[in-house]
């Protein structure tokens, strides 16, 4: 039996924060800037530029994620804050096709990145990752949350194309399934307040 346990992402975790982005995809190099970034503007940026961004971000707050630890080991990562801080969102159609939210307000937050270390995968780490996200954007005002994740259909998928989540990780956290944006793909929501 494992224990799982999660910590949002502060200054004091900064090496944690760079043990659960490696080991888990592509996310050594996208340092989960991608979400945070306009196409032309990642494109301009190297990895150790990326690197130094996240960490200025943690630095600055509030906290852009939550670290998960398996057995007190960092084992993965999840990318959530308000919606306004990540740009790639409000610049992506099928998104903005999808939402009836107003892209301009701070209090709908979004869930944008997973990452689980190839050696934890399996154990439900995803799972409590949403769990500490949910309880976090809670207690820090958020109205709504949205996600977008991947629908799997039950079939097997690379594990990088699933750094969105899985469908039913956020069906099972009690989130909506709003809008399809394209096949596999959907938008889910969770309403935290009125």
């Amino acid at each position: 039996m494992v224990t799982i346990t999660t910590e949002t992402a502060t200054a004091d975790r900064w090496d944690d924060v760079q043990r659960a982005l490696i080991g888990g995809g592509d996310d050594a190099s996208c340092q989960c800037i991608w979400p945070m970034l306009r196409n032309k503007d990642w494109n301009a940026t190297t990895t150790p530029q990326r690197k130094e961004m996240l960490r200025a971000e943690i630095d600055a707050g509030p906290p852009p994620g939550i670290v998960a630890y398996v057995d007190g080991e960092a084992a993965g990562w999840i990318c959530i804050g308000p919606r306004t801080r990540q740009a790639r969102v409000l610049h992506t159609r099928m998104i903005a096709a999808a939402t009836t939210e107003p892209f301009d307000d701070g209090s709908v937050w979004a869930v944008t990145c997973y990452v689980v270390r190839r050696e934890h995968r399996g154990l439900g780490v995803n799972r409590e990752l949403l769990r500490a996200a949910v309880a976090y954007a809670r207690t820090s005002g958020a109205r709504l949350i949205e996600g977008y994740p991947v629908d799997t259909g039950g079939e097997t998928v690379r594990s990088n194309d699933l750094y969105h989540g899985a469908l039913s990780t956020f069906l099972s956290a009690g989130f909506e399934e709003r809008t399809p944006m394209k096949p596999g793909r959907a938008l889910v929501a969770l309403a935290l307040r009125p």
